[in-house]
């Protein structure tokens, strides 16, 4: 398959006479194609029913004219001021009953008929306008769904909408009731009508009724997109639709999302997500100006899960950003070594925002490839050496085929929302022990899929699972076929599908094929950890622990010093009941891999290897450089077997 660099433009920011300049250049520099118009509505309808298509029908002509692709995209994440003005419910409220006010971006709630309706006929217009147009060779729905935290809205539209879903799911309140356990507080119900948002009480919210809730906030999410996807493929036949979705960001389910898409694609902001996320500050100190070596692999690897054709990068930052505590420039060489590692990870397509840094507005400190001076920022010069290096690679490799790795990491949306719910201990987050996981696999030279819950297991050798709270009936079977080797974490099959502890105790569904009970659990502080001895390896716990019951041909491989066991098997199924240090982590996953049939192999921890297309990539996240392992015999496309700092090598290994 191909793979190609792209570029976010604005032509609206921009006097028309640079226009045709910009086009030059960005083919120049090696762009194929252009994302346009997501934030375009007021320009497009600067008041109601006066439609002026005639800017952006240049723009197009003009990028078109230049032999450049465009991505077009739908305007609906910002809303302009009149139609805020004439609609008083578009706007999504908060947990504390504000609305939240027009001014910025995203302010628009998904439950809103009107903005429903409105949403339906700008689509519409803008398919129909644009749908045929020869250029005009994918659409992006919307822009980032539920960035800054807006995917829960507390309106009276969603509330009526909520009450609605509730009837779907359960049928009768008495199923409900039951469901829910209502007895408890003499919270029962006797109508749906009853049933207000889940905000507001003296104390914490009825756990069921908030996790139904934000079931219920990602099903819109889906519903809105699913809107504007007919829409779409009913005007603009052929053309590939698309959906840029945000890094780690698990506010609403993306699998069904992308479902309906032809590419998942996200945005790519290694710096700015080491400031925002839970890492330390010795972290962030160390990967300062380079991103962690397994964050953008953990999220491409996500993408690439839910994505029908290869996914793409929408957004890749060309240099600091703005919105993070503090704004790090990346190192020289390190938007090379993003983009490269994007597409060794199956991208089709690496982006970057945005071709110019606009002087005015939110984000005038976001770098472009160009300065604000109109000058090619290092950025866009790294672009261009990419570009060159595609043709490389393209030559002597051909197309390159999708990665396929030999290990999955099972991850699921709602264990983040349950968590959060039923946290029992503050610092048990979901989205940090998944990706400590993968970067543990990482860190021994795997190439992981990252796949959901419910996606086929076969072809797998080793199967890793976080926390998985809420386990689907199906599972055991599906992993005891796979014959894979499957290890879980702490708190799997902990509850069911409506918060409940399971009749049987943890792991609930899961003692199908792993016969233990978790009869009780502690969370511990962040200065508390718990001795753990793994054969000759001495480790700890943090976090959490879970205290365990084994049953008939159960094996404990690791134990507490109070003598509990930490590490349990029962035939090919393993389960920790701890989150453990980096290094026992590391050394047991090493463990499942060798006897998985896997060849693991410990990498420094600024090395990081991604196999696709008979390819091998390396990628060089330290300050000094590093030598290759095993690579007698092989042919180097790009770099060398001594890949420098902020490196990269793309190479034939000897047996291919």
């Amino acid at each position: 398959m191909s793979i190609r660099l792209g570029v976010c433009y604005y032509p609206e920011h921009w006097p028309e006479t640079m226009w045709d300049s910009d086009a030059r250049r960005m083919k120049a520099l090696g762009i194929k194609q252009v994302r346009i118009g997501e934030f375009a509505w007021s320009r497009i309808e600067p008041s109601p029913g006066d439609l002026r298509w005639d800017w952006l029908d240049r723009a197009i002509d003009v990028l078109a004219r230049h032999g450049l692709e465009v991505v077009m995209c739908t305007p609906t994440a910002t809303p302009p001021k009149w139609l805020v003005d004439r609609h008083d419910d578009l706007l999504a409220v908060d947990a504390n009953g504000r609305p939240r006010a027009f001014g910025s971006r995203r302010h628009y709630d998904f439950s809103s008929d009107a903005y429903f309706e409105e949403s339906q006929r700008i689509v519409r217009l803008v398919g129909q306008r644009y749908g045929n147009h020869p250029a005009v060779t994918a659409w992006q729905t919307d822009n980032e769904y539920g960035c800054h935290q807006t995917v829960v809205s507390y309106s009276a539209a969603a509330q009526r909408r909520f009450r609605l879903w509730l009837r779907a799911r359960y049928g009768s309140i008495e199923a409900l009731n039951t469901a829910w356990g209502t007895v408890f507080w003499s919270m029962e119900y006797r109508s749906f009508d009853e049933i207000d948002a889940p905000i507001g009480t003296v104390t914490e919210a009825h756990p069921s009724h908030r996790l139904d809730y934000r079931r219920f906030a990602s099903d819109e999410v889906v519903r809105y997109n699913r809107m504007q996807v007919e829409l779409l493929r009913e005007h603009s036949p052929g053309r590939l639709i698309v959906h840029n979705f945000m890094q780690m960001f698990l506010e609403f389910d993306h699998y069904p999302v992308a479902a309906d898409l032809d590419v998942a694609t996200w945005d790519s902001y290694p710096l700015g997500a080491l400031e925002v996320m839970w890492f330390t500050p010795e972290t962030r100190a160390r990967w300062l100006r380079t991103g962690h070596p397994d964050f953008a692999s953990f999220n491409h690897d996500l993408y690439r899960g839910m994505s029908a054709q290869p996914f793409w990068v929408m957004e890749q930052q060309p240099g600091p950003v703005n919105w993070a505590d503090w704004n790090p420039h990346p190192l020289p060489g390190m938007v090379r070594l993003w983009s490269w590692e994007a597409f060794s990870h199956g991208a089709g397509c690496v982006s970057y925002f945005r071709w110019r840094q606009v002087p005015f507005a939110q984000e005038q400190m976001h770098a472009g490839l160009n300065r604000p001076d109109d000058q090619l920022d290092v950025g866009g010069e790294e672009a261009a050496r990419v570009a060159q290096e595609i043709e490389q690679v393209t030559q002597a490799a051909g197309a390159l085929g999708q990665p396929r790795g030999k290990v999955a990491l099972l991850f699921d949306y709602s264990a983040k929302w349950l968590f959060e719910i039923h946290p029992q201990g503050e610092d048990f987050l979901y989205a940090r022990f998944a990706f400590e996981y993968y970067s543990t696999l990482r860190s021994l030279g795997l190439d992981v899929d990252i796949i959901p819950v419910e996606a086929p297991l076969n072809g797998y050798a080793l199967i890793v699972v976080p926390p998985l709270p809420v386990v689907p009936d199906d599972l055991a079977a599906r992993l005891q076929h796979s014959g894979a080797q499957v290890v879980f974490g702490p708190r799997s099959g902990s509850k069911t599908v409506s918060l409940q502890i399971p009749a049987t105790l943890a792991p609930g569904a899961l003692q199908e094929i792993l016969p233990i009970k978790v009869w009780r659990v502690e969370s511990l502080r962040p200065n508390v950890s718990e001795p753990v001895q793994l054969g000759r390896l001495q480790g700890h716990a943090t976090h959490w622990r879970d205290l365990i019951e084994t049953g008939d041909g159960v094996e404990t491989l690791a134990e507490f010093a109070d003598g509990h066991p930490a590490i349990v098997r029962h035939q090919r199924v393993h389960y920790l009941a701890a989150i453990f240090d980096a290094g026992l982590t590391q050394r047991y996953f090493e463990q499942l891999a060798q006897a998985a049939g896997l060849e693991p192999q410990r990498l420094p921890d600024t090395l990081r290897l991604q196999r696709r297309g008979g390819l091998t990539f390396a990628f060089n996240y330290a300050d000094t450089a590093v030598a290759l392992p095993q690579v007698a015999g092989a042919t180097f496309i790009v770099g060398q077997p001594d890949v420098p700092p902020q490196g990269v090598a793309i190479y034939r290994p000897a047996q291919e």
